[in-house]
């Protein structure tokens, strides 16, 4: 079925995808990848154990998106009252991305350049559209673009719940947030298939 992904024998997952739904993620991928940021410089040393402890950023990132992408890793559930259990939040936080963000950050580039590559490998089946095969790895790599992608674009719908979600439905269709709904929704529908795949 198009847009549905289903088990390859062996592993692995397969989606039929036409011209415009390989454009269309291609393309947000592209746009994960410029909002994610490039990765090490040229100047960046070449000692993998050095890499390893590189220090990152100790602040979260100020765009909303990113935000979602890279969230503060210490939140007291319980909002405990107080500036100084605030303070102790932040810092436990800073310290945390300091030694974490730059390999969330490459595994998240990873993710969106290995759906590009993978979109980039297809040939027209002569009908507008193509057959995606995924490897285990390459599917797990994709489940992590997807969602990062429905991350993405939920932060700029301003989803928090859902409650928002269902809200969405029942946008009209001159609404100028509708096309982004719609990508929204239909990203949800391949996460959802690959998933079911992936555990079947």
């Amino acid at each position: 079925m198009p847009g549905t992904f289903e088990p390859l024998p062996g592993g692995g997952a397969a989606v039929a995808l036409d011209d415009v739904e390989i454009s269309i993620i291609r393309s947000l991928a592209v746009q994960l990848l410029e909002l994610i940021g490039p990765g090490p410089g040229e100047d960046a040393s070449a000692d993998p154990l050095a890499e390893l402890f590189a220090e990152g950023p100790s602040e979260p990132p100020s765009d909303p998106v990113l935000q979602r992408l890279f969230p503060d890793a210490y939140r007291d559930p319980e909002g405990t009252p107080g500036p100084e259990a605030a303070e102790e939040e932040k810092a436990y936080s800073a310290e945390f991305r300091r030694y974490t963000e730059n390999d969330l950050r490459a595994g998240k580039r990873e993710n969106a350049l290995a759906v590009i590559r993978s979109l980039d490998t297809l040939t027209s089946a002569g009908d507008g559209g193509a057959v995606l095969e995924l490897t285990v790895e390459q599917s797990q790599q994709w489940l992590g673009a997807l969602n990062d992608l429905r991350l993405a674009i939920g932060s700029r719908l301003e989803i928090t719940d859902e409650d928002d979600s269902d809200l969405l439905y029942r946008l009209p269709d001159e609404d100028p947030r509708k096309p982004m709904v719609m990508a929204y929704l239909w990203l949800g529908g391949l996460q959802e298939t690959l998933v079911g795949t992936l555990m079947s």
